[in-house]
């Protein structure tokens, strides 16, 4: 019968180096205060023997996981839709956090129960820190999580507080709209409508404020439906807009899928885009520059987003200030809908 070789312990690593056991405990869990001929000794050692630390004892010890948190108040579905938004997100968290030697833990909690138990998990202390992207609503969590000393970052401004006590990073999306607008009135459309994102997350409020702002302006009444950033919500949206306006001759759509969907409806309903209807986006997905015809649409860097949320909380766990808020351009990209 084969044995199944032992699993070499710090002593025994110790030993192969010439050190101490602290010492090799010091070098394995990242300190700089052991010299630097030393530190090379105990990794060569560590290499030599195939030592693996020991990730639960070395928690006690440092009271840390090396493990951050990226909570998605989504479903499944939702998360792993065609526009690519989620992924592209989880590309720039990852990104950094693999730079820094950080696990990435995905959370998806699309249910109360879910999200129930993402709570017990994330104050419990089982990762170094926790980010949010598309919350909904007043979510107490993040603060509650930030009132126990654990580092925070909501992608997008968290509803309900004009001062967060949360750094969030975030897009101008009321600009990114007024530019949306401003577009669609200097190419001389007169009854511009908007189909709106759910007014219960951040994205849809701005966006939707900044159209409004945007025709306030040149005196144009606001034409609104509500979705929910998905494509049926947009077809859904875009049909009882032209029940309310059958004249309308643009629409601002405030995601890409829901402008996808108001496409297809404008196509059934034997209205030509850009020739009858113009119509505009939000995001940029993919998906933009492969409708019919190719989307015209408001740019947000959603990778760059991902990249900045890890790297301020990186810098929160590491004792550093990071900015209240950070807040990204957006760029309008000029395509064949509008």
């Amino acid at each position: 019968m084969t044995r199944a070789r032992e699993r070499p312990t710090l002593e025994a690593v110790a030993r192969r180096a010439g050190v101490s056991r602290a010492t090799v405990s010091r070098v394995v869990n990242g300190s700089t205060s052991v010299a630097e001929s030393i530190r090379d000794a105990v990794r060569q050692a560590v290499e030599e023997m195939g030592y693996v630390p020991n990730l639960a004892a070395r928690s006690l010890v440092t009271q840390r996981t090396d493990s951050i948190a990226l909570i998605l108040p989504e479903s499944a579905t939702r998360v792993f839709s065609d526009d690519q938004f989620f992924p592209r997100i989880v590309r720039g968290v990852s990104q950094e956090l693999e730079a820094a030697d950080k696990q990435l833990v995905l959370i998806m909690a699309g249910s109360t129960a879910s999200y129930d138990r993402v709570e017990r998990y994330t104050t419990g202390r089982h990762v170094d820190g926790v980010m949010f992207a598309s919350m909904h609503g007043v979510d107490p969590l993040p603060s509650t999580l930030a009132r126990l000393g654990i580092p925070v970052v909501c992608s997008g401004r968290p509803l309900g507080r004009t001062n967060p006590s949360v750094p969030y990073v975030d897009v101008d999306s009321v600009q990114g709209a007024a530019d949306a607008v401003r577009h669609l009135i200097n190419t001389g459309r007169q009854r511009i409508a908007t189909i709106a994102g759910p007014q219960d997350m951040v994205a849809g409020v701005d966006r939707l404020t900044g159209y409004r702002n945007e025709l306030r302006d040149s005196s144009r009444r606001s034409i609104v439906a509500v979705g929910d950033f998905t494509r049926e919500s947009g077809a859904q949206a875009m049909r009882q807009l032209l029940l309310d306006d059958p004249h309308l001759d643009a629409v601002f759509a405030a995601s890409d899928l829901m402008a996808h969907g108001a496409l297809r409806t404008l196509r059934e309903a034997g209205r030509r885009v850009p020739d009858d209807v113009a119509v505009v986006g939000f995001d940029d997905v993919e998906i933009a520059q492969y409708t019919d015809p190719p989307l015209t649409t408001v740019r947000q860097p959603i990778v760059q987003i991902g990249r900045e949320m890890a790297r301020q909380l990186l810098r929160q766990a590491s004792g550093e200030d990071v900015e209240d808020a950070l807040i990204l351009p957006t760029e309008l990209i000029l395509r064949d809908s509008a």
